[in-house]
């Protein structure tokens, strides 16, 4: 089964205060249009920056406003945290004041749809139901606030999620569209640090995000003893994603195991099981220090993925655009 090709297109906005941290910028704002960062700001710099080299199309008008709205909405976060921390009875401390908002758009179906959630300390605090059209506290100490927005501001929000944000969304995918639609094959290798270790089944270097790896015992798909792990970003804009697989030497001697990667770049990739394929760090092995090559440019990834998990401050929330778009292309 080859991966679908998704047509929903997203843009989504990430807005970050905290207190209480040391050499990390008070405010941070970072947005991403179909998994990329378009555009940067932090408290420290004071100006948008642009991402990607399409959006010279947008112009520099385009930079000067989001320029100036952020620098206005650094102030309201700052007073908001500081709510916040009053309603928790708190006066010191480390603590973060999130917003996470935006929309999706499927360019085939036409249908639309967008989201809007705080949250504090790494825990929903309130978020908006589109269908209700009202504020839902997640927290008791979100009621203040829920009261405040109901009504006319709950309105504004969801046409603008619902209506401009589309609309922009459309334009950035127009203009970034060859960047975007590009597709990049996965390098995969096997990996295994030693004998008695899983065998992790490794890809890196594709775009888009969406993979499937999953591993086959004789032809059949496997399910028990295999942990696939998430998709994580590159520093280059690719992706990397493993999948482990816990075997035995005596049933690999005995049972063909298959390492499958599928992606919309080409047809799947089959790599099956063999000694002579594994990258190891066993003593005596030509292949050790390919693997530790490897092995350094997993951790490598992992460590920029924290790093842009840090820089955004992504909130905890659960998204839910994911389930729906598996289940709209099951």
């Amino acid at each position: 089964m080859l991966i679908p090709v998704y047509l929903i297109h997203s843009w989504l906005a990430f807005y970050t205060v905290s207190t209480g941290t040391s050499g990390f910028p008070e405010f941070i704002s970072v947005s991403v249009v179909d998994n990329e960062v378009m555009g940067y700001f932090d408290s420290n710099t004071h100006q948008f920056e642009s991402r990607q080299t399409w959006m010279k199309q947008l112009g520099a008008k385009y930079v000067e406003r989001q320029t100036d709205a952020l620098n206005s909405l650094t102030a309201a976060f700052k007073d908001n945290i500081k709510t916040a921390m009053n309603r928790f009875n708190q006066t010191q401390g480390v603590h973060f004041f999130q917003r996470m908002y935006g929309c999706e758009w499927d360019d085939e179906t036409g249908v639309t749809d967008g989201y809007s959630q705080f949250a504090y300390d790494g825990e929903d605090f309130l978020t908006l139901d589109l269908k209700s059209t009202a504020w839902v506290a997640v927290k008791p100490q979100a009621s203040i606030t829920k009261q405040k927005n109901d009504g006319r501001a709950a309105e504004y929000q969801k046409n603008y999620l619902t209506q401009e944000c589309v609309h922009w969304l459309k334009k950035y995918v127009d203009y970034g569209k060859i960047s975007l639609e590009r597709k990049v094959p996965p390098q995969v290798s096997l990996l295994q640090t030693d004998s008695s270790s899983p065998v992790v089944c490794h890809a890196t270097g594709f775009y888009p995000d969406k993979v499937m790896i999953s591993w086959q015992k004789d032809g059949q798909d496997l399910h028990e003893d295999v942990n696939v792990g998430e998709t994580l970003p590159n520093h280059d804009g690719t992706f990397q994603k493993r999948a482990k697989l816990k075997v035995t030497p005596d049933e690999r001697k005995k049972n063909q195991f298959t390492c499958v990667v599928e992606h919309k770049s080409g047809d799947p990739i089959h790599m099956i099981l063999t000694e002579e394929k594994i990258r190891t760090n066993s003593p005596g092995t030509g292949a050790s220090r390919q693997n530790r090559n490897n092995i350094l440019f997993i951790v490598a990834g992992l460590v920029v993925s924290a790093l842009v998990l840090i820089a955004v401050v992504v909130m905890v929330v659960k998204r839910r655009s994911g389930e729906r778009r598996s289940k709209q292309h099951q």
